[in-house]
């Protein structure tokens, strides 16, 4: 899965940075669509930096491009849409020091891979590993495991082009309020060029998927998820089953599923199967009851595999989400509410609530900053209706202090969000430094962090 620019490649790259195109830009889901007035391919730092310089000069904005799974418009603009597929490389591992420094537009995946050979990996990560590491970090992308931050609680520092072209070089010593800032960035702050992170020893997952009561997992929700290192579960909608996940690190050996077995529940059934369903609930809603019936119809499956393999999943069936951030211990309460909610609508849902748990950090934008955190995603299948869905979700979250996820569909603006985030302000400071003139802006960010302070920028013309 990947972003679709519908253009070929240009044909020609002088010094590094590719000529530019002006295509309309459409992310992975189909719900967000814009026309830049060009998209650049920088194959180095030095022409990110140019290109900032350039749209500096001509008053232009500009907007980093990852690999386009946000649901949100955080990577739009009229401006220049930059491409960061280009500035993929590994650039240093040393795992005595337990660090690497990569570009930001290495995709999970790739970094996955080359972490593996030099016997490191990440200590946790998300279920989708095709996003670049920017877009990762810059959203607050998370996985699960009550121990463990989000994603951009593993970045160490990283190197930023901010608002005029200057790149600042960031870490715990070096201009640490940016640093900081930046984990969670919302591509506000400047385009990330390097991302440094901690890495830990190469680790295998014992991994476990059981189809439970949901009501029992409720009830016993502190022994699964302090019982284990990863722990998540995935409740279908009109029904009382919760596909549970657990993974449990582990010095076992490597025992996989068989590749006939891997194909058949990812991509048969998780994905095709799935898909099948819900293409006939849009026209057959009571169809929907047939996805619970089936999880809870399915049996154990366990298996031990490198960490990396068994925390991400394929997802090719497209949808929408919104996932929300809320205080560990609201999480009952919330959920039983969102069962609430969903009963009363009666409208037939095709896909899964996801529920999982991470450490809180000091993080300012992160939705998981000051407290430990549990999210719930809610999804629909591309082209059913969410509006009712989603709007009532986010009233039982925002009404227990919740946080929406940066690249997840909401409703919130800006006056609404600030009082959410104690440490809003810091974060203020940083962008107002980085990038004064909103080179860096688009509607999104005006929305959700408000206009920056000052506006010295026209609006590209056709």
């Amino acid at each position: 899965m990947s972003d679709t620019i519908g253009t070929d490649e240009p044909a020609a790259t002088p010094a590094g940075l590719a000529a530019p195109s002006a295509p309309r830009w459409r992310n992975w889901a189909g719900n967000q669509t814009c026309v830049p007035a060009a998209i650049e391919r920088p194959a180095s730092e030095a022409a990110l930096v140019r290109i900032v310089e350039e749209a500096a000069a001509r008053g232009e904005r500009v907007k980093a491009l990852g690999a386009g799974h946000s649901f949100t418009a955080a990577a739009c603009t009229d401006g220049r849409l930059v491409d960061l597929s280009r500035l993929g490389r590994v650039l240093a591992v040393d795992p005595e020091a337990g660090r690497a420094t990569v570009e930001a537009g290495i995709t999970l995946r790739r970094l996955n891979e080359e972490l593996a050979a030099h016997g490191v990996a990440l200590e946790n990560l998300g279920d989708i590993d095709v996003q670049t590491i920017a877009g990762a970090v810059s959203t607050g992308t998370h996985g699960t495991g009550a121990r463990f931050g989000n994603l951009s609680t593993q970045v160490l520092g990283a190197r930023i082009v901010g608002g005029s072209g200057e790149v600042v070089d960031c870490d715990a010593t070096t201009e640490p309020e940016v640093a900081n800032a930046a984990r969670v960035g919302i591509g506000a702050l400047g385009i990330l060029s390097t991302v440094t992170l901690r890495v830990v020893p190469a680790f295998n997952l014992a991994a476990v998927a059981e189809p439970l009561d949901v009501d029992e997992v409720v009830g016993e929700l502190d022994a699964h998820i302090d019982g284990n290192d990863h722990f998540e579960f995935f409740w279908f909608p009109h029904s009382r089953w919760a596909l549970t996940k657990t993974n449990r690190r582990t010095t076992e050996p490597v025992a996989p599923r068989s590749r006939a077995s891997a194909f058949v529940n990812d991509v048969v059934v998780e994905n095709l199967a799935l898909g099948a369903l819900c293409r006939v609930a849009t026209r057959v809603p009571s169809a929907t009851r047939l996805i619970g019936a089936a999880v809870g119809a399915g049996g154990r499956s366990e298996y031990v595999d490198r960490a990396d393999r068994v925390f991400a999943t394929d997802r090719r069936v497209r949808f929408l989400e919104m996932e929300y951030a809320i205080p560990r211990e609201a999480f009952p309460a919330a959920f039983a509410k969102l069962r609430r909610l969903i009963d009363r609508l009666g409208q037939p849902l095709s896909f899964p609530v996801e529920c999982r748990w991470v450490a809180g950090d000091d993080i300012p934008l992160s939705p998981a900053s000051g407290r430990d955190t549990a999210y719930v995603a809610v999804h629909v299948y591309r082209g059913e209706p969410y509006e009712q869905y989603f709007g009532g979700v986010e009233e039982i979250m925002a009404a227990v202090g919740g946080r929406p996820h940066w690249g997840k569909m909401h409703f919130r603006t800006a006056a609404d969000l600030a009082p959410a985030y104690p440490r809003w302000d810091e974060f203020a400071a940083v962008r107002s430094r980085m990038d004064p003139d909103g080179r860096f802006a688009n509607p999104y960010t005006d929305r959700v962090l408000g206009p920056p302070p000052h506006r010295r920028l026209r609006r590209t013309s056709r």
